[in-house]
């Protein structure tokens, strides 16, 4: 079973940046593609960006897409979200999570072994 764990997070200002990390455990496997998820308050958990297990190809979501950048570190298994730009409405709880079904790497239900997310706060 893989355990992931997200960590990074915490309070930023407008137009700071952030890294995230996710780091897996347990009956690990580099082959998987995974995925960066985020949920605000109020709102459902929205898509942020996601890798594939070579690192060769990765999505991103359009309220994200040339600021936040998805990258892979093969040797310690770890994923990382690196968000610049950073605005107010980037606040939510981020979760990383593998993708576990074909299919779009977008859909949350294609996804397993959630984390546990991280804070990740903006003021403006």
């Amino acid at each position: 079973q893989v355990q992931l764990v997200e960590s990074g997070g915490g309070l930023v200002q407008a137009g700071g940046s952030l890294r995230l990390s996710c780091a897996a455990s347990g009956r690990t496997s580099s082959m998987y593609d995974r995925g960066w998820f985020r949920q605000a308050p109020g709102k459902e958990r929205e898509f942020a960006a996601s890798i594939s297990w070579s690192g060769g190809s990765t999505s991103y979501g359009d309220s994200v897409k040339g600021r936040f950048t998805i990258s892979r570190d093969s040797a310690t298994n770890t994923v990382y979200l690196q968000m610049n730009s950073l605005k107010p409405e980037d606040t939510a709880v981020y979760y990383c999570a593998v993708r576990r079904r074909a299919g779009s790497t977008t859909v949350e239900n294609n996804y397993a072994n959630w984390g546990q997310g991280t804070q990740v706060t903006v003021s403006s």
